[in-house]
């Protein structure tokens, strides 16, 4: 599991290896503060349309940025240890950046993967992935589940 975890540092030659192998690289990122379900079928979904997926999250302070300061609940080394055991995932990279830019521009993915309801011309990264002859593909969330509305149920039943 813990060689799943990847530095920046380690980041090229992971991807060197990747490229002997035929298929495409899959990326998507996001907090993932609360695994629940709708990550897991988000996160298998995306890991089905090639032979390998990488996710970044938001370290710590991105998160508290994005979420507000009561966020994450769950420290960056913990989410992506969770995330690093499942299956579904290859391999996890944290970035302290609001977004993934600068992430995605280094690994340069096939397929650039969101969630929700975002247009293709909205995702982060997606003009360079299309630039580099990859693809934007954005998933539907499962209805009814999000880390936010999950804290809200837990601290309206405290």
């Amino acid at each position: 599991m813990q060689e799943k975890i990847l530095t920046h540092s380690n980041l090229r030659a992971w991807l060197a290896k990747q490229s002997e192998i035929p298929g495409k690289l899959i990326f998507t990122n996001g907090c993932f503060d609360l695994l629940h379900v709708g990550h897991i079928h988000y996160l298998r979904q995306a890991a089905a349309l090639g032979k390998a997926l990488i996710v970044g999250v938001n370290d710590d302070d991105s998160v508290s940025r994005l979420k507000g300061p009561q966020r994450p609940l769950n420290k960056l080394q913990d989410r992506m240890q969770m995330l690093a055991a499942l299956d579904s995932i290859d391999a996890v990279i944290p970035f302290s950046e609001d977004t993934p830019e600068s992430l995605i521009q280094l690994i340069t993915p096939d397929i650039l993967v969101k969630g929700g309801d975002y247009t293709v011309d909205e995702v982060v990264g997606g003009k360079h992935v299309i630039a580099n002859g990859g693809e934007v593909i954005i998933l539907d969330f499962l209805q009814g589940y999000s880390s936010t509305s999950l804290i809200e149920k837990i601290k309206n039943n405290l």
